[in-house]
């Protein structure tokens, strides 16, 4: 998914107007609708506004663990409970602490 996807959906879920976006990031909503749509490139630093004018953030996941993280966001459980998912190997923790 592109990340004009991402964030339009993010805006869908936020409720947020083209408008009440502009008054947080001064970004034109002309811009905006072009960015949101996939028509407009833009700068990182107009991206992470944003994101952050819809109360999310970028999060760099290395490729192997995406699939994971994937299905972490969505709210599906994989495999025994018992097992630790990747996300805890990773990061050192374990499914039961």
């Amino acid at each position: 998914m592109k990340l004009s996807e991402l964030l339009s959906d993010r805006r869908a879920q936020s409720n947020r107007t083209l408008q009440q976006i502009h008054d947080v990031t001064g970004i034109a909503t002309s811009s905006l609708s072009k960015l949101l749509s996939g028509k407009s490139e833009a700068k990182a630093g107009t991206l992470e506004a944003l994101a952050d004018a819809l109360d999310a953030t970028w999060v760099l996941v290395p490729k192997h663990l995406l699939p994971e993280v994937q299905r972490l966001l969505s709210g599906k459980a994989i495999g025994p409970d018992e097992a630790p998912s990747t996300v805890d190997q990773l990061f050192g923790g374990s499914a039961n602490e």
